[in-house]
């Protein structure tokens, strides 16, 4: 980039909950890849240049924090300042409760020696603004739960490439094909080459399971109370078994543990104990079932 007219400056959404991208996707928390692109198509009249974009950290997160690094003419800078504060204020009122320390900040970075091209960043911004986030559909089997949704989970890059990171689920292994397809259809359209892996396999509730039959029978009588089952819209290790051994019998139970896959993460530490000793129990009263 020559001439002294141009100002580079770095955009960034920051302080927002995330969370994880199975468990607190109904939860309708901002998404930072997603504020990050309304915030650049609201920016696109005054044609910046992008140079850099970065966004999330695992594709099982709901992105926290992203930014794009920008360059602007001179005297375009205090119109795009305008505009970015138009937008903070915009997403402070929609996010105001579920993520009340939501900022979108502009600073100063190093003038570069290339962007990317014009229509290259339009071609992105495009694709970012297209990509669906959040739940898909619900559960009709079971109220209150998520059956398929997908994240925009990361967005990093480099002088001659930009990767997105996505990540689908649902308990429906058909309906989670279908919206992989969907959004790598949307990535296409926007030139870009699609790579899939494999994932979780969907794992639907079995209620007439052995398993969770005689785990219930076994807190019962342990804690004088009935444990509360429920089905979570979650990847967990049994779907993977279960996709190479149909129709094993399986349950998923543990120590109870809050923020997952976010810097808030902590498990209950009297609980691990408990859990423990259930699962001792339990497998003391499967062995006496088949002995």
């Amino acid at each position: 980039v020559s001439g002294s007219d141009h100002s580079a400056m770095t955009l960034r959404v920051s302080g927002l909950k995330g969370g994880h991208s199975g468990g607190d996707i109904h939860l309708d928390r901002g998404n930072a890849i997603k504020l990050l692109a309304r915030t650049l198509h609201a920016l696109a009249p005054l044609s910046p240049l992008l140079f850099g974009i970065q966004g999330g950290s695992k594709r099982n997160a709901i992105p926290r924090e992203a930014e794009a690094k920008l360059l602007f003419s001179g005297k375009q800078l205090e119109k795009a300042r305008a505009v970015i504060a138009d937008c903070e204020r915009a997403f402070k009122n929609e996010y105001r409760a579920t993520d009340p320390d939501l900022r979108l900040g502009i600073e100063a970075a190093k003038v570069p020696d290339t962007t990317y091209t014009a229509a290259f960043g339009k071609k992105l911004l495009r694709c970012l603004m297209a990509l669906p986030h959040g739940v898909i559909r619900m559960s009709a089997d079971i109220p209150g739960l998520v059956e398929t949704s997908t994240n925009l989970a990361t967005v990093v890059s480099d002088e001659q490439t930009v990767a997105i990171g996505t990540n689908q689920r649902s308990s429906v292994e058909s309906a989670k094909q279908y919206i992989a397809q969907s959004v790598g259809a949307a990535l296409q359209l926007s030139g870009a080459r699609v790579r899939r892996s494999d994932g979780y396999p969907g794992w639907q509730p079995d209620t007439s399971s052995t398993l969770l039959r005689i785990c219930k029978q076994v807190y019962n009588k342990k804690y004088g109370a009935e444990p509360e089952i429920k089905a979570i819209h979650a990847g967990l290790e049994c779907g993977i078994l279960g996709g190479k051994y149909p129709g094993l019998d399986m349950i998923s139970f543990g120590p109870t543990i809050t923020g997952a896959h976010s810097p808030d993460e902590r498990v209950h530490i009297p609980a691990v104990k408990k859990f423990y000793e259930l699962l001792k129990d339990v497998l003391r009263a499967l062995a006496n079932e088949r002995a």
